[in-house]
């Protein structure tokens, strides 16, 4: 394992913080926004200009927030935060979205999708497919990648189903960095890793009682990713982290994808943990990690055909 990262682990061990799943959901995003704050420390600016602004999501307004690099390739990446669909928002994930647009020479348009347990599934994705919907249309012609961290990569799964499935977006590529596929948690990881690596995986279940609290719904498609028909997707990356409740999941989602006949890209990251990303100004490996899936997403879009 990564010295830093063990160094964070033995750090929260010590500080014995709640469980999230036994946190007022208010008080749990303030705790994550702390967090994410502190973890951001030294990630740097790279002159990027930004625009909030709220867009009607059909059902009601949302916040997005738009990245402008200050080199411009003609990329546009939709992004969705992780936070199990609870936690987390356009802020936590501001360094994230700024390596991205700095990286990719991309537009990034960071969605502020309204979050479970006052929005549970589908509110989360359909607000994703109108901040799809309304980037396309802002920002067009353009080679467009759907990406998402954690519930954010489920999500972005789930977007790209849905315009596959209607005749909407074509997309050039999804970044998926360590997305949650199986709502039993069924795997290896999540039986080794489920304890004392940072993300708990009692906690997971609890976000997905949030997020999907009828049990007979956790079969649909896009929240049962394993057991979706997954023909059709675009080109794919996906990054999964060693030590990791999901890093089997994202393993497997990896190899469904190609079996369906996308090109994938699997990106492991040793040493490291969930969140990883979160963690490319403090931790050297994150982000180097963090750098090798956006080298992967690179050379996808750079044999990617010319955008319409």
């Amino acid at each position: 394992m990564d010295r830093f990262v063990r160094a964070l682990i033995q750090w929260q061990a010590g500080s014995r913080p709640e469980p999230a799943r036994n946190l007022p959901v208010a008080q749990l995003r303030e705790r994550y926004s702390a967090q994410a704050t502190q973890l951001s420390a030294g990630v740097r600016d790279a002159g990027i200009e930004t625009k909030d602004q709220l867009i009607d999501g059909g059902d009601g307004e949302f916040g997005v927030r738009t990245y402008l690099p200050p080199t411009d390739r003609g990329r546009l990446v939709t992004y969705l935060h992780g936070g199990g669909w609870t936690v987390g928002d356009v802020d936590t994930h501001d360094p994230v979205c700024r390596r991205i647009a700095d990286g990719l020479g991309a537009v990034v348009v960071s969605v502020d999708y309204r979050r479970a347990p006052e929005h549970p599934h589908p509110g989360p994705l359909r607000d994703g497919i109108a901040a799809s919907e309304w980037a396309d249309r802002a920002f067009p012609g353009r080679h467009h990648v759907i990406a998402g961290d954690s519930a954010g990569g489920a999500l972005a799964v789930g977007i790209s189903m849905h315009h596959r499935d209607h005749g909407g977006i074509g997309f050039a590529a999804q970044l998926l960095v360590y997305p949650p596929a199986d709502p039993e948690l069924r795997s290896r990881s999540a039986r080794e890793y489920g304890s004392g690596y940072l993300s708990d995986v009692d906690d997971l279940r609890w976000y997905y009682d949030l997020y999907v609290p009828d049990p007979a719904r956790r079969r649909d498609p896009e929240i049962d990713l394993l057991g979706a028909d997954l023909h059709g997707l675009p080109p794919t990356v996906v990054g999964t982290a060693e030590f990791d409740p999901l890093h089997d999941e994202g393993v497997e989602l990896a190899a469904r994808l190609t079996a369906h006949g996308a090109v994938v890209h699997h990106v492991p990251a040793e040493g490291l943990v969930h969140g990883y990303l979160l963690m490319a100004g403090t931790v050297p490996a994150a982000g180097q990690a963090t750098d090798n899936v956006l080298a992967a997403l690179e050379r996808m879009l750079a044999s990617a055909p010319s955008a319409q």
